[in-house]
């Protein structure tokens, strides 16, 4: 009997060593969570949003009244704001401390005053924004020609614009003189040398999707995580250098933005049903959906903190959308749809509930 006993302790022993050496690899793999909720309020839309890593500063643009909203990116504690600015996007030049907004002119700022320094004309309609530290050159990205207006960040000169061959969603440089961008419209990836403005390339990923939207990229190893919508909501995982298709993962519904962390070799996504997709490039040709975070509806965009790894998104609640009015006895053309009896209003915004989260380990 004792000796059974002592069989029983060393199994014992063993099987607590394995449980807790598997539970600590658990809480190491998948683990992120919601570690901050700042409930920010302000009136007015949002799209996209902005982490300065090097001024550490969180920029949340707003289409109203609360114009650009700045927060410590630390504690995620108000640290002002442009009322002045309604806009979709923002980025800052690091060196120069410039900022700049996808108003129409677009805004350009002091990030460390946050005073208006200029407006700077600009065709299209501006929306997404990019800084290209190859140059120094900001980016702005509009769903209709010219579709890439190129600025330069040092003092605000419009440089050039680039016709990317169909409605840019999301860009990323390499650094060292390429930008890609996800043509939504297109079902491509446009290669783009940023030197000399010009397109090189189009990667088709019409095979594999349609619907473009995020687009993240591991610069060290070449690899594309483009994002589509349609037919069902995947990543499309690609070579940046010959634009061959790796492989596909799933993701959360309705992607807008996302991004690559090189210090966890992870690609992220920010969806708009409520889910946050982490992608672990195991090697250059090995990829698995890591974890998917629950968020909140709504929180679509995502900005990533290099120095801590944390991840910034924001949402608000909103109310129930209005009943659609009467449909017309003779249906309006097809482009008139949605401008009219087609399509329902937008679901009101819960006044003060707009929210900002700060997501990690």
């Amino acid at each position: 009997m004792k000796r059974l006993l002592v069989v029983f302790a060393a199994l014992a022993i063993i099987l607590t060593s394995v449980g807790l050496a598997r539970a600590k690899q658990e809480s190491s793999s998948g683990s992120y969570k919601i570690l901050k909720k700042v409930k920010a309020g302000g009136e007015g839309g949002f799209d996209y949003i902005f982490a300065d890593a090097a001024g550490r500063r969180l920029y949340v643009p707003r289409n109203g009244p609360a114009g650009l909203m700045v927060f410590n990116l630390d504690t995620l504690d108000s640290a002002g704001s442009i009322p002045t600015i309604a806009a979709g996007g923002a980025t800052v030049d690091p060196k120069s401390h410039h900022g700049f907004s996808t108003t129409k002119p677009v805004t350009m700022w002091d990030s460390q005053t946050l005073k208006v320094i200029k407006t700077i004309d600009v065709e299209g309609r501006p929306d997404g924004i990019m800084y290209d530290p190859y140059n120094e050159r900001v980016w702005i990205f509009s769903h209709q020609p010219p579709y890439a207006t190129v600025i330069d960040g040092k003092d605000g000169t419009v440089v050039g614009t680039i016709d990317l061959g169909g409605a840019p969603e999301q860009g990323e440089s390499d650094g060292k003189g390429t930008v890609y961008v996800n043509i939504s419209d297109k079902a491509n990836v446009a290669v783009v040398d940023a030197k000399n403005m010009k397109v090189t390339a189009h990667y088709d990923v019409s095979s594999e999707g349609t619907g473009g939207s995020g687009l993240a990229l591991d610069a060290k190893n070449h690899i594309l995580f483009a994002y589509y919508r349609q037919p069902s909501s995947n990543v499309i995982i690609l070579s940046a250098e010959n634009g061959k298709i790796i492989t596909t993962l799933p993701t959360g519904m309705g992607v807008d933005t996302a991004v690559f962390n090189p210090n966890t070799m992870e690609a992220i996504s920010a969806e708009r049903g409520g889910t946050m997709t982490f992608i672990r490039e195991n090697s250059p040709t090995s990829f698995s959906v890591e974890q998917t975070l629950q968020t909140m509806p709504v929180a679509k965009t995502i900005a990533l903190d290099t120095k801590t790894n944390h991840l910034f998104t924001m949402t608000a609640e909103f109310g129930p959308a209005p009943a659609p009015p009467p449909q017309p006895a003779t249906p309006p053309p097809a482009g008139e749809r949605g401008r009219g009896g087609f399509r329902g209003g937008r679901a009101p915004m819960i006044p003060d509930s707009f929210t900002v989260f700060m997501i990690g380990k």
